[in-house]
């Protein structure tokens, strides 16, 4: 993975990018199931998954704007 991300000329791209994307993806489709993907990937709080995610404070407030709470 990491020499065809130096072949694209990206110097984020490793086998940690496979990871973290499967787990965003299981995430997704899970219905947003946070416990699950804690599961999966041995984390043993919330916040540690959902930085590992990417889901950072900023990006849960963007989330949050965006649901009808009617």
């Amino acid at each position: 993975m990491s020499k065809t991300g130096d072949h694209l000329r990206f110097n984020y791209l490793g086998t940690h990018t496979m990871r973290k994307t499967g787990a965003y993806r299981v995430y997704e489709q899970t219905n947003y199931n946070i416990g699950f993907v804690m599961n999966l990937l041995n984390h043993s709080d919330q916040k540690s998954t959902l930085s590992y995610l990417g889901l950072d404070e900023v990006a849960r407030e963007e989330l949050l704007d965006t649901i009808n709470f009617g």
